[in-house]
């Protein structure tokens, strides 16, 4: 009997011993009689096609083939034709000169389409997170936040205030070198359709011309796609960092992350997904806790699942709607930190959090309360970045607010104080000044107070 799996050929001989075939009876089935069978062969390999493009790449790209041939992927057959090759009236289909002339078509960009055909219940998850399609629409949608996320990138840091050509490249570099590398993009591609533009590659949340949405090679990097790398705190390192939203500077300082450092190397990274627990490691990573199978919870690829708080944004609320169910988080998280801690220590690390969002959020209604009344008195400038007030309430946000209610909630004790709310306070006092002086003056200083780039 012969399978296919597209490149791979394999020939099998299925030999049943006292076994039973679905949908027949015991009286219709007998084993069969090898007795004077002197081989039983079963020939593997790939097909005329998958072999040219694995002898190719292995010249023109040997890393690519170093690094597939040691993972899963390599392992299991699973060749370069597999998930490179795509239709060709794709959107994306092109030819590189391997297959030039030829009636396979294939494109360098792989979306979770592609993941999906083995892997379909972890990209349903994945759809469904925070990863998806929110974080590319955080940086890429225009009707967002009034537009103004997609105008910092292209009018303030491309600097089109001061001249630069919009669309431009240098223009868009605010864009293709930073937003897009985490959040994703939106890909152009030009009459060969390959990506142009610099849209490509891009990070997690990126939207592919097929309409599929996904790139599951940010955490699991091609062309090994690591299990053991996808689980380890330098994954999310990349994105998750710096004075915004530091969760890998946090989770390093934290007793968690103390642990990892000191023991980590000798952790049990590989284990099969579901069957990774406690005594493979000591002490949580990321992946532990907000995505990994752990006691009485399956695995999930939606990240949003385990979260009660909204940490990100200017007000912190429960999670509902596409950023989750916060009440079902709340009680799923719990049931990760059972596996470790006792429900004493649980439940006070859980209301330190609260506590800790509380005060944020007095911060916050105390600043939107003041930029009420300085806009109604028209006190407040058009563009925000020129004025003081509003640009130390981004900064109370987005930077020293965050810091202070994700420290809180990962045990960072230093970015929950000094570099959040020990610096949310004097941002605060800052603003009170400002609004004070509007307000007393009933007219806007000539000269913003605030010169830096802000807090860091």
């Amino acid at each position: 009997m012969r399978h296919y799996f597209n490149g791979i050929s394999i020939i099998c001989i299925a030999v049943l011993f006292g076994g039973v075939l679905a949908g027949t009876s015991v009286a219709e089935t007998k084993d069969p009689n090898i007795a004077d069978k002197k081989t039983l062969v079963i020939k593997r390999g790939y097909t005329e096609e998958a072999s040219s493009c694995i002898e190719c790449h292995a010249k023109e790209t040997p890393g690519i083939i170093e690094s597939w041939k040691l993972g899963k992927m390599g392992h299991a057959g699973v060749s370069c034709y597999d998930c490179h090759v795509v239709d060709k009236k794709s959107p994306m289909a092109s030819q590189c000169k391997g297959v030039k002339g030829t009636k396979i078509f294939i494109s360098p960009m792989v979306s979770s389409k592609t993941c999906s055909r083995c892997h379909p219940v972890e990209v349903e998850q994945f759809l469904k997170s925070g990863h998806a399609d929110l974080s590319r629409n955080a940086v890429y949608d225009t009707e967002k936040a009034g537009g103004v996320l997609v105008k910092l990138q292209w009018y303030n840091e491309g600097a089109a205030f001061m001249g630069n050509e919009k669309g431009s490249p240098s223009n868009t570099a605010p864009q293709t070198s930073g937003c897009q590398m985490c959040h994703g993009s939106e890909v152009q591609v030009g009459p060969d359709n390959k990506p142009i533009k610099s849209s490509w590659p891009a990070g997690v949340g990126t939207k592919y011309p097929d309409g599929s949405v996904g790139t599951c090679t940010v955490c699991h990097t091609r062309h090994r796609f690591s299990i053991a790398e996808a689980r380890k705190p330098e994954a999310c390192a990349s994105c998750h960092l710096g004075p915004d939203h530091p969760d890998i500077e946090i989770y390093i300082e934290s007793k968690h992350g103390q642990m990892f450092q000191t023991q980590g190397e000798h952790w049990e990274w590989d284990s099969a997904p579901g069957t990774w627990q406690p005594g493979d490691y000591t002490a949580p990573t990321c992946a532990v806790c907000h995505m990994s199978g752990i006691g009485e919870l399956q695995t999930t690829h939606n990240v949003n699942d385990r979260l009660k708080w909204d940490l990100m944004h200017k007000r912190s609320e429960i999670r509902s709607g596409v950023r989750g169910d916060g009440v079902k988080g709340d009680k799923l998280m719990r049931k990760v930190c059972v596996n470790c801690h006792g429900p004493s220590h649980t439940e006070s690390t859980m209301k330190t959090l609260d506590n800790a969002v509380a005060l944020y959020n007095q911060y916050w209604d105390g600043a939107v309360k003041m930029k009420k009344e300085l806009k109604a008195r028209d006190l407040l400038k058009k563009d925000p970045w020129r004025d003081g007030y509003q640009e130390l309430m981004y900064y109370l946000w987005h930077h020293t607010g965050r810091r202070a209610r994700q420290g809180s909630a990962m045990n960072g004790p230093d970015y929950a104080h000094w570099h959040g709310f020990f610096q949310m306070f004097q941002v605060y006092k800052d603003m009170q000044d400002i609004y004070e002086w509007r307000i007393k003056n009933n007219k806007i200083e000539e000269l913003s107070t605030v010169m830096s780039s802000g807090p860091l």
